[in-house]
């Protein structure tokens, strides 16, 4: 679906442009609609184990919190509406059963073909917007970066090998992607 390049979107104007029932899939950055590309094999494997490991430590401690998995819009302010690969939700009241209004505690992006947009442009936007932890997989390199902006503007680094501590449940939860797609 093409978009004119010379208007700049609101999140509502983009909310009305895009169809419930889409298979593809945009998000708003900056009030610029950008098309997602479809993810791969590899993509769909950690975002799927990754997502199981957190929806698990959820339930067997019976947490407030609700993950989700993309498609599912953010609206993080009037300019910009994501899908994150991998988001947890602590507010409830952020949602309104269409989509999460406001910043999701935790989002994790698996990068592939555009990594200026999660290295760079949503690094950017979810700092700005109030998420507390941001993980950026990197299956190309087998690393995963986090910021954990409550505590530090600077990432930790981890391989795939290394268990990552999330920081949202004080590091009491421990991924490895290594161990989840092996």
């Amino acid at each position: 679906m093409p978009f004119p390049k010379d208007h700049k979107y609101t999140a509502e104007e983009f909310l009305e442009l895009m169809p419930d029932d889409s298979s593809e899939r945009y998000e708003l950055i900056d009030g610029d609609i950008v098309a997602l590309a479809s993810p791969g094999e590899l993509h769909q494997r950690i975002l799927g184990e990754v997502f199981a490991e957190l929806r698990n430590y959820i339930r067997n401690n019976m947490g407030d919190c609700r993950p989700f998995v993309a498609p599912f819009d953010v609206k993080l302010d009037e300019n910009n509406v994501v899908q994150p690969d991998i988001m947890v939700v602590c507010d409830k009241d952020k949602l309104d059963g269409k989509r999460c209004n406001g910043a999701p505690d935790l989002v994790i992006e698996i990068t592939s073909s555009n990594y200026a947009r999660d290295y760079i442009d949503k690094l950017d936007l979810y700092s700005k917007s109030g998420v507390r932890e941001y993980w950026i997989v990197d299956p190309a390199y087998k690393k995963v970066l986090v910021y954990f902006f409550e505590k530090n503007q600077f990432p930790s680094i981890y391989t795939f090998d290394t268990p990552v501590p999330v920081g949202i449940y004080d590091n009491k939860l421990l991924i490895c992607i290594g161990e989840l797609i092996d």
